[in-house]
């Protein structure tokens, strides 16, 4: 028995437990150093308030709050932000929320982090993301997409390997069509076979600049790592976006 979930992929992936073991190595210690980088250099306000676009289980907003920010954490992931919610309190909460609607108030930031953009498959929902987010600034606001380079993906794409994790071997495919970058994932877990497939847009800078012009914002900054260095359109691992 094969149990299929290549529909709205990221409403279902993410919805399982294996989506969290084949992830689990990701380096946290990097993320909160972009954290620490990235506050100070917006020069967000001591107590400032934060929107964590697509937060998972809530590490990154957790951390956040820890630096003193009133964070709140959305996630299309019941069963994500149902584990999050362990971790509230005064100044962090976590709801269930689709992030190409807009939120019902406004931040002194918005943070869309490690690729978490790019998955709908109506793709009106990629520019509706956008204009969510310049509603959901303040007039002070910043917002921050952290996304993929393209270019640096398609030069260092493993077509295809199989990772062992907690005892499961996740076999891993990858190919770019049709403008969006696929991973299938198949394992076997328990005597049952599983496959899922993750599909992201495969936007470029240029991309990103149209989405930002038709949604009315306005891109100020444009780093290619974690340490906010320069972007280099086919060396930077990483395409990370400030606008207002």
């Amino acid at each position: 028995m094969t149990h299929s979930a290549k529909t709205h992929w990221y409403a279902s992936w993410f919805d399982t437990p294996f989506y969290h073991i084949l992830y689990k190595d990701r380096d946290y210690d990097e993320a909160q150093s972009f954290m620490d980088k990235l506050t100070n250099y917006l020069n967000l306000p001591k107590n400032g308030s934060i929107l964590d676009l697509a937060c998972g289980k809530g590490r990154h907003s957790i951390y956040l709050n820890k630096l003193g920010y009133q964070v709140t954490g959305v996630d299309l992931s019941e069963q994500s932000i149902a584990h999050a919610k362990q971790f509230e309190n005064e100044s962090l909460n976590f709801e269930v929320h689709d992030m190409s609607r807009p939120y019902p108030n406004t931040f002194d930031a918005v943070f869309n982090l490690f690729t978490s953009f790019g998955y709908f498959e109506d793709e009106t929902c990629n520019l509706k993301t956008i204009q969510a987010i310049r509603q959901e600034l303040n007039p002070y606001g910043f917002g921050v997409i952290d996304f993929m380079n393209v270019a640096y993906v398609e030069a260092h794409l493993v077509a295809e390997n199989t990772k062992t994790v907690e005892g499961i071997d996740f076999r891993l495919k990858r190919k770019i069509e049709n403008k969006h970058i696929i991973k299938d994932i198949a394992f076997t877990q328990e005597g049952q076979d599983y496959e899922f497939q993750e599909r992201v847009k495969a936007f470029t800078l240029e991309d990103f600049e149209q989405l930002f012009e038709q949604a009315g914002v306005h891109l100020l900054d444009v780093f290619g790592d974690y340490n906010l260095g320069k972007f280099h359109p086919q060396h930077s691992e990483r395409l990370i976006m400030i606008f207002k």
